[in-house]
C-alpha cells in the first residue's frame, strides 16, 4: 500500500513538473492520464497476483473512461505522465522506466503475433511525441526523444532525437550540459531514391515536351503544304473556267461523218 501511494505521488509530481497548465491539485486530480495510470497500477498488481478476469475488467473500464488503453501486464515505473492521453495504447510486454512522458495518440505496440517479449522497452526520462508509434521488442534508451508522428522500429540510442517514417536519428544531446548537436549527412536511402525519382520525372517531362513540340511543328508544316496544294488546284480550276476556248475541246461531243452516212444511203 505504501508503495502504491508513493507511486501515485510521483505521478502527480510528474504532472506538475511537465505540464505548465497544472496549477493546483484539484485540477490535476481531474487529469485522465492520472486516472488511467492509477487504475493500471491496481490492475497490474492483480495481474501479478494472477487474479483472473478482474485486471482485464479494470483495464477496459479505464479505457472507456479515459480513452487510454494499457494492458494490465505492462510494467510502468514511477513519475509516469500521459498528457491528454486520448488514443494512447500500451501493450502487454511493454516496460517503461521512471519519469517517462507520453503525449496523446502514442502506440507502444508489437509487430506480429509472436509470443514472449514483443513490445518496446522505454527507459528513464524518455519523451514520446504526439501520434508516434514505437513497434516491436526494441529499446528506447535513456533520455531519448521521439518526434510526433514518428514510426520507430529500431533501437534509439541514449539522449538522441528520432523523427520520421521510419524514424532516424537527427540530433544528440549532452546529458550534462544539455547541449544539442545535429547529426549531419545521415545515410538516407529512402531520400536518395525519392531524389532519383524526381530527377527521372523531370527528365521524362522534358522529353514529352520536346516530342509535343516536334509533333506540333510537323502538323503545322503538313497543314501548310495541304493548303498550298489546295490553293493551286482551285487556282487552276478558276483559270480553266475563265478560258472558254478550251472548254469545247473538253466537253464538245464528236461530229458525225456525213459523207459516210451519204455513201451508205
Amino acid at each position: 500500500m505504501r508503495n502504491f501511494i508513493r507511486l501515485v505521488r510521483a505521478d502527480i509530481a510528474a504532472i506538475f513538473r511537465n505540464d505548465p497548465a497544472a496549477t493546483n491539485l484539484a485540477e490535476v486530480l481531474l487529469y485522465p492520464g492520472l486516472h488511467a495510470i492509477v487504475m493500471h497500477r491496481i490492475a497490474h498488481a492483480l495481474w501479478r497476483w494472477r487474479v483472473p478476469l478482474v485486471p482485464r475488467l479494470l483495464s477496459q473500464w479505464s479505457r472507456f473512461l479515459t480513452g487510454i488503453e494499457i494492458h494490465p501486464g505492462a510494467r510502468i515505473g514511477s513519475g509516469f505522465f500521459i498528457d491528454h492521453g486520448m488514443g494512447t495504447v500500451i501493450g502487454e510486454t511493454t516496460e517503461i522506466g521512471d519519469n517517462v512522458m507520453l503525449y496523446q495518440g502514442v502506440t507502444l505496440g508489437g509487430t506480429g503475433k509472436q509470443s514472449g517479449k514483443r513490445h518496446p522497452t522505454v527507459e528513464d526520462d524518455v519523451i514520446v511525441g504526439v501520434g508516434a508509434s514505437v513497434l516491436g521488442a526494441i529499446v528506447i534508451a535513456q533520455g531519448a526523444r521521439i518526434g510526433g508522428g514518428a514510426v520507430v522500429v529500431k533501437d534509439v540510442p541514449p539522449y538522441s532525437t528520432a523523427i520520421g517514417i521510419p524514424a532516424r536519428i537527427v540530433a544528440t544531446r549532452d546529458p550534462v550540459t544539455g547541449e544539442t548537436r545535429r547529426v549531419e549527412e545521415l545515410p538516407d536511402p529512402e531520400g536518395d531514391m525519392l531524389i532519383q525519382l524526381r530527377d527521372r520525372l523531370l527528365e521524362l517531362e522534358a522529353q514529352i515536351e520536346a516530342l509535343e513540340r516536334h509533333v506540333a511543328d510537323g502538323h503545322h508544316h503538313h497543314h501548310h503544304n495541304d493548303t498550298v496544294f489546295h490553293s493551286a488546284i482551285w487556282q487552276q480550276l478558276d483559270q480553266d473556267h475563265e478560258s472558254p476556248d478550251t472548254m469545247p475541246d473538253v466537253i464538245a461531243p464528236p461530229r458525225k461523218d456525213q459523207s459516210h452516212d451519204d455513201s451508205t444511203l
